[in-house]
């Protein structure tokens, strides 16, 4: 077991504090919180409003249907995405 020395890493008092300030932003940005995810927020809003006016005005459809159809896109992609990762997932497997 290494033993740390007080000159080496400074006090622990130090320590503590240098963690303190250190832990504490990157809490906040795993959860999103504050402005940025707000900005966040409204960015993936206009996105999805984008498309689903673009699907709108392409196939002629009311905004209802076409937002039917954007969530159906979407959910094609996510079981695609599973489907390709246990398939990846069972060959890494039998690699070993």
């Amino acid at each position: 077991m290494h033993e740390f020395s007080a000159c080496e890493y400074g006090t622990l008092g130090e320590s503590l504090r240098d963690m303190n300030i250190l832990s504490f932003s990157p809490i906040l940005a795993a959860r999103g919180g504050g402005f940025g995810g707000i900005v966040r927020w409204f960015i993936q809003i206009v996105i999805y409003d984008i498309c689903i006016t673009g699907i709108q005005d392409i196939l002629g459809v009311s905004r209802m249907v076409a937002l039917f159809i954007f969530l159906g896109i979407m959910i094609s992609i996510s079981i695609g995405g599973y489907l390709l990762r246990k398939r990846m997932s069972s060959q890494a497997d039998a690699d070993i």
